[in-house]
């Protein structure tokens, strides 16, 4: 009898279950978790004087003596903090502010499609768009070339300036929208109707209503996701390569020209360093949450104190206004691309070209075509690779009948909360010692490691919304496991798939220190050829590789919104809203 009641319900717990997310759980920590674990510890032994390779075989601080001496580390240092610490607060009060401001009157669906570009569009690819714009050639200046007279280009330093406002902008940019997205989904579990209804019948104004008693509810929610951008933004390469300061840079790309120098004894010098990024960014968690703890007993104060007068809709509005602006300076660069990809002579002050060309596109032989090449394969390759552990992850907790405890949530997020430089070079040595550097083998893999945990999250809370009684139906049709994931969760479940599969594919394609470093210079996509070409004259050039290199996860995005609506053509419960759906 318990046996029949099992078969009927298909979710009953089985042997085969355990052993199928035991089997996933260790692939995850074979080929992921270790992997960044060993990389760190390579990176530590050289940072320490460990690395046979060039003869360093004892343990010894000169490599921090001689990061110490490297010039214009300490400001190296101030810009790092001010531009990872800067762009992550602003991002916050930024997102914060407009999800009260739309929240209500957009969805998560329609959040999503209107956030999808610039969620997809690659950093690099946004960070050329904005040099464009912002540079003193580009489309901000001859707009007010007029006003004030101009005649030529003013001497300004309007990207690449030492305070790094420009690299700021370029990050709000694109974590203003992630940020946003995360929150609105973070609201659909909580009463947000209620609570403004409440509050409003006790006098307090609807801005008061979100500063004191949503957002505490949805910080807990949204934790982990603004920490991935605090790290992320304390050790950006690509972006800070592009719109940066050059002299000095940011420690990321001072410690990426250490790594490349060609002087062997550097890369002590280099690790030293990495090992500090890595640091800097676990005191930046520490930091969070301890403005986390003195922000509860700020808060409680504050509610408990009252305060009905103050108001709180003009910062909403103005929040709504930046935020506005941020994604309309995004806009014009994704625009810009394809404007100087096309442009041939293109005189100040017009706005637009006097005359276009199709040259910069006609050599795709010598040039972009292997390029796109290698990243469509690699993007395939590692997000196929992803999508594949996601399923099997989250097809073996349903038969096993075990929920994802904390510390596996913390497993998926640790490839995206560590510095990518911290631990890169060290899984490079790793690498090179059994010979595994250099190849397209190597590259899948460690893109993988920050494709698997986005594709995950993206899976996640759509399989797990999955209606029961679906498999159980099958089952009692005689259905055995395999069959209800194959003929039912998959077919089903194909919008979410698809979509997470187009969040695998942009992240593929944005990767720029995994390829360079694992790839030992000799696999070339679009982000690591736009990232060199960006410094170059020939923005016709540029542009090209910065348009395809965007354009890529715009199709894959289209393509994850179009083929459940042809797929499901009859089936209007099916067919999903794409991308943000």
């Amino acid at each position: 009898m318990g046996a029949a009641l099992h078969a009927v319900s298909g979710v009953a717990p089985s042997s085969p279950g355990r052993a199928l997310r035991l089997v996933v759980l260790l692939a995850v920590a074979g080929g992921v978790i270790l992997p960044i674990l060993a990389g760190l510890w390579e990176t530590a032994r050289a940072g320490f004087g460990i690395l046979p390779a060039i003869g360093a075989e004892h343990l010894s601080l000169d490599p921090w003596r001689m990061l110490a001496d490297v010039p214009g580390l300490g400001t190296s240092l101030r810009l790092t903090l001010l531009t990872g610490l800067g762009a992550t607060a602003l991002a916050l009060v930024l997102a914060a502010g407009t999800c009260a401001a739309v929240h209500g009157r957009m969805s998560v669906r329609a959040g999503g499609r209107l956030l999808t570009p610039f969620l997809a569009a690659p950093h690099a690819a946004v960070a050329i768009g904005l040099a464009f714009v912002l540079s003193p050639s580009g489309w901000i200046a001859r707009a007010l070339a007029p006003l004030f007279g101009w005649d030529r280009p003013p001497m300004l330093i309007t990207v690449n300036d030492p305070w790094g406002g420009a690299l700021i902008l370029g990050l709000l940019v694109k974590e203003v929208p992630f940020l946003l997205l995360v929150m609105l989904s973070a609201l659909s579990q909580i009463a947000v109707a209620r609570h403004i209804a409440i509050g409003r019948a006790l006098g307090y104004g609807r801005g008061i209503v979100w500063v004191k008693v949503i957002l505490p509810q949805v910080w807990p929610l949204i934790r982990l996701p603004v920490m991935v951008v605090l790290a992320y933004s304390l050790s950006v390469v690509d972006m800070a390569l592009i719109l940066g300061p050059s002299n000095p840079p940011t420690l990321a790309v001072m410690l990426l020209r250490l790594f490349s120098a060609p002087d062997t004894a550097m890369l002590l010098p280099a690790s030293a360093g990495a090992v500090l990024q890595g640091v800097l960014v676990a005191l930046s968690f520490g930091l969070l949450l301890l403005v986390e703890r003195g922000g509860k007993r700020v808060g409680l104060w504050w509610l408990r104190r009252g305060g009905r007068g103050l108001s709180a809709e003009p910062g909403l509005m103005l929040t709504s206004g930046v935020t506005a602006t941020v994604m309309i300076a995004g806009a014009l660069g994704m625009l810009a691309l394809v404007v100087w990809s096309l442009a041939w002579r293109w005189s100040w002050p017009g706005m637009l070209p006097e005359s276009w060309s199709l040259r910069a596109w006609m050599a795709p032989g010598t040039g972009w075509g292997r390029a796109l090449w290698h990243t469509v394969l690699l993007a395939f390759a590692t997000t196929g690779l992803a999508l594949a552990l996601a399923v099997a992850w989250l097809e073996g907790e349903d038969r096993a009948r075990m929920r994802r405890a904390r510390w596996a949530e913390a497993l998926i997020y640790l490839p995206l909360l560590v510095p990518q430089i911290a631990f890169l070079y060290g899984l490079n040595v790793l690498f090179l010692r059994f010979d595994l550097s250099g190849g397209m083998a190597a590259v899948i893999w460690a893109q993988a490691l920050f494709v698997f945990p986005y594709v995950m999250i993206a899976l996640s809370d759509p399989w797990r919304a999955l209606d029961p009684g679906l498999p159980r139906a099958a089952a009692a049709l005689g259905a055995g496991p395999w069959r209800r994931l194959w003929a039912v969760k998959l077919p089903v479940l194909l919008t979410p798939l698809l979509t997470a599969a187009a969040i695998g594919v942009a992240v593929s394609v944005a990767q720029y220190l995994p390829t360079l470093f694992m790839g030992a210079g000799r696999i070339a996509t679009l982000t690591t050829e736009a990232v060199t070409l960006s410094s170059s004259s020939d923005r016709r050039v540029t542009g090209v590789y910065a348009t395809l290199q965007a354009g890529l996860p715009f199709a894959v995005y289209a393509a994850a919104f179009l083929i459940p609506v042809l797929a499901h053509r009859n089936r209007r419960g099916l067919q999903g809203g794409g991308p943000g759906a």
